[in-house]
């Protein structure tokens, strides 16, 4: 429980919805600011515009999954602007507040150093991340289902990447049938994706194997598809990049070879956010609980 607490939310997108349901039906209070045209209630809410004393108030902000980007543009589909947010918000915060966040960028790095705040990139946490991958692979799943005209039963797909999303995705598509060759450069990767009767490939061999493939799931945030490796695939191949922007394609080629190429970051909070949103919930409650200070044994038989 988190009786007591108070987060501060700015902006996001249907998955902040379902961690502000969480954390207030674990008795926290919320002040919510970017939501001016959300259309529904919390319990223990209030709707604020960024101001020093909402921020000194806050046991905990949380940004969305995207953070915060350098200018202090923070997004929100819950409004008709962005939230702008500024130094001096992190400096009325107390040493030591939590900041929340997807992925953070430099400023807000820069910040939360200065200011002696805690800051949590949810996204590179195992816990999150690992869980994050289910809806990741599903959506990118029904993305290909959806582009094109072939089961994936038989299909050659080839997942470029075996870190989180790659794992779970290379899984999900071996089980229904496909013939799942994956590109990584670690040695170890490789040797697991041998284990798992996967098709291991050494990520520079990409150019050879990708050129009769039927899909291709890119996860690796660096340009891993250029025109040099475009050129080799088939037209009628489809790619689905499920890079953090700006992915890892060489779309202005793709499009001007004829291939379908398609950049589809942050899946979870479009196909699945209730579940993404419970994932956040899950990681931002442990900690804030955890944080709870311990009483002493004398202390208890006072």
């Amino acid at each position: 429980m988190l009786t007591g607490k108070h987060l501060v939310f700015v902006g996001g997108d249907r998955r902040q919805l379902e961690v502000i349901a969480q954390i207030t039906d674990n008795d926290a209070s919320a002040t919510l600011i970017g939501f001016s045209e959300l259309g529904r209630s919390f319990s223990d809410t209030i709707f604020a515009e960024p101001s020093e004393a909402v921020f000194a108030q806050a046991d905990a902000l949380v940004l969305p999954v995207a953070g915060m980007e350098d200018d202090g543009r923070v997004d929100t589909s819950f409004a008709p602007q962005p939230v702008e947010l500024k130094e001096s918000h992190f400096q009325a915060m107390r040493p030591g507040t939590f900041v929340f966040t997807g992925i953070a960028h430099r400023v807000l790095a820069e910040w939360c150093e200065r200011y002696s705040l805690r800051l949590v990139k949810l996204m590179e946490l195992d816990d999150v991340a690992i869980l994050n991958s289910i809806p990741t692979a599903e959506g990118a799943i029904a993305i290909a289902m959806q582009e094109t005209d072939i089961t994936l039963h038989g299909a050659k797909t080839v997942v470029l990447g075996f870190g989180r999303c790659g794992q779970t995705l290379a899984h999900k598509l071996h089980a229904m049938g496909a013939v799942v060759h994956v590109c990584a450069s670690d040695p170890r990767d490789l040797a697991r994706i041998h284990e798992q009767s996967l098709i291991p490939v050494p990520l520079k061999h990409i150019e050879h194997d990708v050129h009769d493939a039927d899909i291709v799931f890119n996860t690796i945030p660096a340009m891993v598809l250029p025109a040099a490796v475009l050129r080799r695939m088939r037209r009628d191949a489809v790619i689905i990049d499920i890079a953090s922007k700006p992915g890892g394609t060489d779309f202005r080629y793709a499009e001007r070879r004829g291939i379908k190429a398609i950049l589809t970051p942050s899946l979870p909070g479009i196909v699945a956010p209730r579940t993404a949103g419970r994932i956040i919930a899950a990681s931002i409650t442990r900690m804030l609980a955890d944080d709870e200070p311990e009483f002493e044994e004398e202390e208890l038989w006072t």
